[in-house]
């Protein structure tokens, strides 16, 4: 089983430091750009798509039971 915290290569490897650029006068330095990260890969599937899934099916699953417990309320109400 591939390791989560891999990347696409393979490696885990430490952001690379930026050297900041020298300003021109009256100019304010530009922020430090960050390299995009590599995307997590887990067992050769991507996880963020995976992630995606998984709340989907857990958003439609705990409506469908708040739906149930409302009704068993409605249906409870009825009987009074």
């Amino acid at each position: 089983m591939a390791d989560p915290t891999t990347t696409e290569t393979g490696a885990v490897s430490a952001p690379a430091a930026v050297a900041p650029a020298p300003a021109a006068a009256g100019v304010p330095a530009p922020a430090a750009v960050r390299a995009k990260p590599a995307k997590t890969i887990d067992a050769g599937k991507q996880a963020n798509r995976r992630i995606g899934v998984r709340l989907v099916i857990y958003t439609v699953a705990t409506h469908a039971f708040a739906g149930f417990i409302l009704l068993l309320f409605e249906l409870g109400n009825r009987n009074k």
